[in-house]
């Protein structure tokens, strides 16, 4: 009779020593030199005017940041598609998150909502924090008293991810999906992923559907076929 094989034991796991901070039931949001600066801002007690602009690249975590002030502050939350004038007067002496409003730049609605919100929320003492990927310089903006107002806004930049928080950032993908890839994915993947957080996103979810299609463990060599199949993710 062949003995029972010992299954071998699984490889030792990754550790990255990293700060994290619990975002009150929202899961942990990684704090590292990229984002530290303007999570600070976003976190300080006082905003020039009540006003805070929080900039930075897709998947750089704006909204969940913006999320976490919302529900420290008691804020209400609207993507800038949704800002209408007539919501200003019950808004303005609250706290308010308006996301993506470099998206909505350039539609009169919008920009006329904001600019009255801003005037509004300063005189009532309320609180403003604007989300966008880019500064308002690069926004197609067409009120230029709404323009003036927004190039005096302090901003809460997201950098570039550097290492350690790509690393941590990738770790946080991959358990959001509760997938196991190997250490030597890992390594493979923080040698060459771009250094952009879409890229991250986008390559764990790629490696997510194609580990299930083909029933494979999230290695080397499938971390290896999607670089050959989509450079863009990769240096």
């Amino acid at each position: 009779m062949t003995p029972d094989k010992t299954p071998d034991p699984m490889p030792e796991q990754l550790h990255f020593d990293l700060p994290v901070r619990t975002a009150r039931g929202r899961g942990d949001f990684v704090v590292a030199g990229p984002n530290a600066l303007a999570v600070a801002l976003v976190e300080g007690a006082e905003w020039p005017a009540g006003r805070l602009l929080l900039i930075g690249p897709a998947g750089a975590g704006k909204t969940h940041l913006a999320q976490v002030w919302a529900e420290s502050a008691g804020a209400q939350v609207l993507k800038a598609t949704e800002l209408s004038k007539d919501d200003v007067p019950d808004l303005a002496p609250g706290a308010t998150v308006i996301e993506d409003a470099d998206t909505a730049a350039g539609h009169d609605a919008f920009e006329t909502a904001l600019f009255h919100l801003m005037n509004l929320a300063q005189a009532e003492g309320g609180r403003l924090l604007v989300t966008a990927k880019s500064p308002p310089r690069d926004w197609p903006l067409a009120l230029p008293d709404l323009k003036s107002r927004l190039g005096a806004v302090q901003i809460a930049r997201i950098e570039p991810p550097d290492d350690a928080l790509l690393a941590a950032v990738l770790l946080k993908h991959f358990n959001d999906r509760q997938l196991s890839p190997t250490p030597e994915a890992i390594s493979w993947l923080l040698a060459r992923l771009a250094r952009r957080f879409d890229a991250i996103g986008e390559t764990v979810a790629a490696l997510d559907a194609r580990s299930l299609a083909g029933k494979r463990e999230i290695n080397r060599a499938l971390v290896r076929d999607l670089a050959a199949e989509a450079p863009h993710l990769f240096d």
